[in-house]
Formats: structure tokens, C-alpha cells, sequence
């Protein structure tokens, strides 16, 4: 499916690694309505300088055409509208793309689920699930009369471990759960739905926490090594544009898959020509930290992580036997938040 001229939808386009899809895709060519709730004309996040728009002007200094579209896709009227819009403007959509959060706020870490805020918690499915739902309900549509197109679900970690908060892991694993299903659905059809997820993402959020910009974010890499491992939205952006121009995407349907593997798949590569691998990385610090012993409380925080995230993944079943070995001779001392 060659993307130059397609018509992509990138919901969620206002920063991060929405922001980062739509420029990928604008790269390449396509058209891309770029969504959310920062507007020029009124932000949600008083704490955020992003907005749409600034995106759509990314897309198109990129290379494609970005339109700019101020909407909630928590009403269900306003994301039909949103679709009749695009079948009015381009008589098509080959690429839509869920990429709505808003929980970072409303996320408790380190509380058990017991002490969690119930609404809190309801409000975090409904802006990250409910909202997926309901734009593949309105989008699909539109892309089952073309020739093939792509529905892309973005995550955060493509295993079936533990997250480390309840709604949050709800919310990620939910919507792995929601391209799977939508690929069973979907097999009598052109389109294909899948999940990513991209590694430790240098976005505009962590960038303004380690207090650097994307001109010199090594220089957080004293403050926390496992930065220099970190990728722009853009890596897992040209992923997904990759996967959009494969005509053979219908294998990956229902997968949930990730940047670094995509990337190393395609010979794709990050805005300054690297291509980390966040998996291989976490492995090679877990292994140093097992053999090295006398763990900080870091080092114990990162394994006591890596224990709950590979739960059921068979293939690292000695390597959790190992982290649980090591945290009880050494007293699982890990805090559960990561802050």
C-alpha cells in the first residue's frame, strides 16, 4: 500500500507518540488528520504547551498534508462527525491510527489496587479504551471499501505481564486485546488491524522531566543510563508507516508488536540514524545486575518490573526464576512506584 497521497486518521495526534506517527506519516506522504483536545482555540492541559495544530504544521513541513481537527473522542456524535468529514473530503480512510491516552494524571503509582480511586480508574478506561472503540466503530467503515488499509492500536509493552497499576495495565492490555479481536473480525476484509508498542520514548513529557530537549537529551543519560537507550516518537512513527506501505501487513494482524523489532524488520532508523532495541536492552541489564550483585534500589525497582512483565512468557521462565531468586535473598526491597 504506497502511502504517498493515503489518507490517515492519527487519533491522540497532539504530543508524544501520536504526534510522532502523524509526522512519520506525513513523511511519507500521506494525508493526515491529526485529532485531540489541545487546541489553539482551548487546551484540556493547562500544563502542556502542545496542540494539534502545531502537529497538522509538522505533517506538512514533513512532507504530507496535515489537517488540524479539535475533537473528543469520548462523544461518540463528534467522532461520527469527524468521519463524515473525512468521507466528505477524501472519499476514503486507509490508515487510522489509535493513539488516545490522558491517563498520565489520573494514574495512582505504587497504590494496590484496594486503595486505588475507583473514579479515577473508570475515567482512565473511558479516555484510553472507550475512546478506541469508538473511533475504529466510526472509522472502519469507511476503509472497508478500499483495497487495504491498516488499523494500528498503540500500547505500551507488547507482553502479557504485569503493568505495575491496575488501570493502567487494564488500559494497555485492553487495547492488544481490542486489535486482536478486531483482526478476527476483520479477516474477510482488506483491512488489517495490529498493536505497537515503542520502547522508552523520549516525548516532550520526559524530555521537560530530565530537564533537556531533543537537541541534547544525552545529557540525561547521566541521570538515568537506560535514557541512552531511549527513542523519539518518530522511531515508532516510521514504523507504523513502514507496516502502512507492506502489502504483505495481513501477517501481523492481531499481533502486537513493537518499535525495535519493526525497525530492525524494515531497516528503519531513528531521527539521528540509531535503532535501539529496548528488549535486548532491558535482558543485558538484568543480566548484569544478577551477576553483579549489590543492587541499588534501583536495580531492585527495574527487576522487580521485569519479574511482573514477563509473567507467562515461557521463553524467559528461567530468566524470572533467577530475578526471583535474587529479590528474595535480597529482600525485594522495590518500591511499586516508579516515581
Amino acid at each position: 500500500m504506497p502511502r504517498r497521497g493515503r489518507v490517515a486518521l492519527v487519533a491522540g495526534a497532539t504530543r508524544g507518540a501520536g504526534r510522532g506517527i502523524a509526522r512519520a506519516l506525513g513523511e511519507a506522504g500521506a494525508v493526515v488528520y491529526c485529532t485531540g483536545r489541545s487546541s489553539r482555540t482551548g487546551a484540556v492541559d493547562a500544563a502542556r504547551p502542545e496542540t494539534i495544530e502545531e502537529t497538522a504544521e509538522q505533517v506538512t513541513a514533513a512532507g504530507g498534508v496535515g489537517i488540524a481537527l479539535r475533537v473528543d473522542h469520548t462523544d461518540e456524535a463528534a467522532v461520527a462527525a469527524l468521519v463524515e468529514r473525512i468521507r466528505a473530503d477524501q472519499g476514503r480512510l486507509d490508515i487510522l491510527v489509535n493513539d488516545i491516552w490522558g491517563g498520565d494524571a489520573l494514574t495512582e503509582w505504587g497504590k494496590r489496587f484496594w486503595e486505588l480511586d475507583v473514579r479515577q480508574g473508570f475515567a482512565m478506561l473511558q479516555r484510553a479504551v472507550h475512546t478506541h472503540v469508538i473511533t475504529s466503530r466510526h472509522g472502519v467503515p469507511l476503509m472497508l471499501g478500499g483495497s487495504g488499509g491498516l488499523v494500528v492500536e498503540v500500547t505500551d509493552g507488547a507482553f502479557h505481564g504485569y503493568r505495575g497499576q491496575l488501570f493502567y495495565d487494564l488500559c494497555k492490555t485492553a487495547v492488544i486485546r481490542l486489535a486482536y479481536a478486531m483482526a478476527v473480525e476483520l479477516a474477510d476484509t482488506p483491512v488489517t488491524a495490529l498493536a505497537i508498542t515503542p520502547g522508552f520514548l523520549r516525548s516532550e513529557a520526559v524530555l521537560d522531566h530530565f530537564g533537556v530537549t531533543e537537541a541534547n537529551w544525552r545529557d540525561a543519560i547521566a541521570v538515568d543510563p537506560h535514557f541512552a537507550h531511549s527513542e523519539t516518537p518518530m522511531f515508532v512513527g516510521r514504523a507504523i508507516a513502514a507496516l502502512a506501505a507492506d502489502p504483505d501487513v495481513r501477517r501481523h494482524a492481531g499481533r502486537a508488536l513493537t518499535s525495535w523489532d519493526v525497525a530492525r524488520h524494515y531497516g528503519i532508523t531513528d531521527l539521528d540514524g540509531r535503532q535501539p532495541h529496548w528488549d535486548e536492552h532491558l535482558d543485558a541489564a538484568i543480566a548484569e545486575i544478577l551477576e553483579r550483585g549489590s543492587p541499588s534500589p534501583q536495580d531492585l525497582f527495574l527487576l522487580t518490573v521485569r519479574r511482573s512483565q514477563i509473567d507467562f512468557d515461557e521463553a524467559r521462565a528461567e530468566q524470572r526464576a533467577r530475578i526471583a531468586r535474587f529479590l528474595e535473598q535480597h529482600g525485594d526491597r522495590a518500591a511499586r512506584s516508579p516515581g
